[in-house]
């Protein structure tokens, strides 16, 4: 047995389960199987996740009605209500809008501005958007029309109308023109407080949410009345409308350009796509004026006429050897800043369209036609009586007076109508021929005909041919009544001696300087021979006599130093209003130095009623003291000459 292994004893483990079916059911006297061990105290919870298929599906089913819910409004924009869609489109669509060019400026030869333009504003507006559907009230124009009428002057009724047209569909009207940049702020913060208003208070309407502004300029005129006859000055539209600012407005005025621009209840789309066509700016025009002068001319009519109590007068300034115009002056004037001011009758350039009898000044011509025709020299003797009779009529000087022992020199100085008729009666065999040939000298000085200033308005004067002149015209015209001039033919006269006998044609234009920068002179004036060089020098000397004599009758005239060469004149005035005789036309008409001559200046008052109204007693003096300004600024000395002394007189 000892070969044998000692018997295993056997470990008793835990009790299996019995297997369904097998037995499982305990036995009699069998232990009772143990409870599971319920969770111990203080023992973590687990937490069991539960399945993500359920709310995936949720969210699936979600994301399926949000897209279905923009199929279902995409269709009804699309299909189902697409007219009304596309109309409340038309508010967003693209609007254009004209730029306005800027206008160039003028300036006078030495380029002070004398005309320019400030940055303006039109303001405008968007009918359709005061419709009560837009802005959900009914008296949005009403509104509106109240807010703006005290910023912008105007009738507030007016307003009302332009804001609630006829026409339901207009897009755009104008408000305002050209208000200054403070108007259209003040609009500009009103309408967006008004805007600020609407996104806390949705029963508040933004009634100026329809107000636009443009982009423009003003026009203004630094100087006031200061050459206003020339400049002119710009209608409401600014178009030019009257003297050079309409003479030379498309010059001037350049080419608009154009804008196209998306914009949603009067704001523009910053993401939309617009157009622009830049403006072209306009011409600075440069004019033969100089302001200095321009103004010692306007402040000496400008006095004289107050004084004198006239209707008006004019003073132009010509340089001599050039032609052009350094001084254009109108009194009474106006102020083109402020049309509303105006007087009526004061717009325009009545030195270029006022046409009237010339009276003595007129004689030089006379002169003209006797020397370049020999029919008499400065020391002819002409016997001059108290009175004339020729054709129907009796003729006599502005003062009575014994027989007169004149010089042909002696008629001019003394300005004896009687002499010049007698004088002219030499230029034919007959009145008929003579008549023609006078008629043939005026012409060629430039009576009866524009002066080529190509102003507007400029009148040509009346010269009539002479075989239609009446029996008094042929003795009248003589010394300057019964022919109608403008003021610069005039000054173009004594020009025209005082150049040599070569008249030529008035400037007012120097040139442009374009939107490039370049300058482009004007053409050059055209030039004629009028009467000799021999013709010309003598009727100096015979003017230097009006002047310097004793006996000449522009004394008044004189300038210490230099030697100036004159004509006075004092002609019946047609008066305008009912086409007779009333009153007088005052002038005076001359140059200087008359031995070398530079500048000439002509003085016309018109209809003087207070104190003297002859020409030289009230023309002469604002001649003076025009010349001496001209002379001083444009640096010009005395020759130094002595005067050339003709006879006057002769002994019988």
């Amino acid at each position: 047995m000892s070969d044998r292994e000692p018997p295993r004893r056997r470990v008793p483990g835990p009790a299996r389960p019995a297997r369904p079916g097998a037995g499982g059911r305990p036995g009699p006297g069998a232990r009772p199987a143990r409870r599971p061990a319920g969770p111990r105290a203080g023992a973590p919870k687990t937490i069991r996740l539960g399945s993500p298929r359920p709310r995936l599906r949720l969210i699936g089913v979600t994301l399926t009605l949000v897209l279905l819910a923009f199929v279902v409004r995409l269709f009804q924009v699309q299909a189902v209500d697409a007219s009304t869609y596309a109309s409340k489109a038309e508010r967003n669509r693209y609007v254009g809008q004209v730029l306005a060019a800027e206008r160039g400026e003028i300036t006078d030869r030495n380029g002070v501005a004398l005309a320019t333009s400030e940055d303006a504003y039109d303001i405008t507006a968007d009918p359709t958007m005061f419709a009560p559907d837009e802005l959900q009230i009914a008296d949005g124009p009403e509104q509106a029309a109240a807010l703006l009428a005290p910023i912008l002057g105007q009738d507030q009724e007016d307003l009302v109308r332009k804001l609630r047209p006829e026409n339901k569909a207009l897009r755009y009207v104008k408000l305002a023109g050209r208000q200054t940049p403070q108007v259209w702020k003040q609009i500009k913060d009103l309408k967006a407080a008004l805007a600020k208003k609407t996104e806390t208070d949705e029963s508040a309407a933004n009634v100026l949410a329809g107000v636009f502004s443009v982009p423009t300029s003003k026009r203004v005129y630094p100087n006031n009345e200061l050459a206003a006859g020339i400049l002119g000055w710009v209608n409401a539209e600014g178009k030019g409308a009257g003297g050079v600012e309409l003479q030379l407005d498309k010059r001037l005025a350049g080419k608009d350009g154009k804008i196209r621009y998306a914009q949603s209840g009067g704001r523009l789309v910053p993401t939309a796509g617009s157009t622009e066509t830049p403006a072209v700016p306009g011409s600075d025009i440069e004019l033969t004026i100089d302001r200095d002068i321009q103004w010692a001319a306007q402040n000496a009519i400008s006095k004289q006429v107050k004084e004198s109590v006239a209707d008006r007068g004019y003073v132009i300034v010509q340089d001599t050897r050039t032609g052009e115009v350094l001084a254009m002056a109108n009194a009474p004037g106006f102020d083109p800043n402020d049309l509303s001011e105006a007087d009526p009758t004061a717009l325009g350039n009545a030195a270029l369209q006022d046409a009237y009898e010339p009276g003595s000044t007129a004689k030089v011509l006379s002169m003209a036609a006797v020397l370049e025709e020999n029919a008499a020299t400065p020391l002819t003797h002409v016997v001059v009586p108290n009175r004339l009779h020729r054709g129907d009529r009796l003729f006599k000087d502005d003062i009575d007076h014994p027989t007169w022992y004149l010089t042909l020199n002696g008629v001019l100085a003394k300005s004896s109508n009687i002499g010049t008729i007698l004088a002219t009666g030499q230029l034919g065999r007959t009145q008929a021929q003579a008549n023609r040939v006078l008629y043939d000298y005026l012409r060629r000085f430039g009576f009866g005909s524009h002066t080529g200033l190509g102003f507007p308005g400029e009148t040509k004067g009346i010269l009539a041919p002479p075989d239609t002149w009446s029996t008094s015209q042929q003795y009248t015209i003589p010394f300057g009544q019964g022919v109608s001039i403008n003021a610069m033919q005039a000054a173009s006269v004594y020009s025209t001696i005082a150049n040599g006998g070569v008249r030529i044609e008035p400037t007012l234009v120097r040139g442009a300087k374009g939107p490039d920068g370049r300058f482009t002179p004007a053409p050059k004036p055209k030039k004629t021979r009028v009467v000799s060089e021999k013709t010309a020098k003598t009727l100096a000397r015979m003017l230097e006599s009006v002047v310097d004599d004793e006996e000449g009758t522009g004394t008044k005239a004189r300038i210490p130093g230099y030697r100036v060469a004159g004509k006075t004149g004092t002609a019946n005035r047609v008066d305008p209003a009912t086409g007779k005789y009333h009153g007088y036309t005052s002038s005076f008409a001359g140059f200087a130095p008359a031995d070398k001559p530079r500048i000439t200046v002509y003085c016309v008052i018109q209809n003087a009623t207070e104190g003297n109204y002859f020409g030289g007693q009230i023309c002469g003096p604002v001649y003076k003291q025009v010349m001496e300004f001209a002379l001083k600024t444009l640096q010009v000395p005395p020759t130094g000459a002595d005067p050339a002394r003709i006879p006057v007189t002769f002994k019988p």
